[in-house]
């Protein structure tokens, strides 16, 4: 078992910066493929980013990066925009790193995030 827990969410004004991370405990980190995800009020969820693609809408203002020694995974948002505004997820995948939610067995409760225009 595989437990994830978002912080680092909240409001914040179109073109600042946000940080979020995920830390997991259970199985060993470094064993799982780790995914962000969101959702906006009203729509599906969709991938932002794993360790190997991006999202075309957050290409160049997102980044992914992963410390194994702390078991967390962060995801550095740029230049947010009005449109970023969401409940965003991480996950964990015991098999591969893909861009569908359905690949991915365990996830954490999301932490809110707000861009004010």
């Amino acid at each position: 078992q595989v437990q994830l827990v978002e912080s680092g969410g909240g409001l914040v004004q179109a073109g600042g910066s946000l940080r979020l991370s995920c830390a997991t405990s259970g199985r060993i980190f470094s064993s799982v493929a780790m995914g962000w995800f969101r959702q906006a009020a009203g729509k599906e969820r969709e991938f932002v980013a794993n360790m190997r693609y991006y999202a075309d809408f957050v290409k160049g203002r997102f980044t992914i990066s992963r410390v194994n020694a702390k078991n967390t995974v962060y995801l550095q948002m740029n230049n947010l925009k009005p449109e970023d505004t969401a409940v965003y997820y991480c996950a964990a995948s015991g098999t591969r790193a893909t861009m569908s939610p359905i690949d991915y067995e365990y996830w954490g409760q999301g932490t809110q995030v707000t861009v004010s225009s």
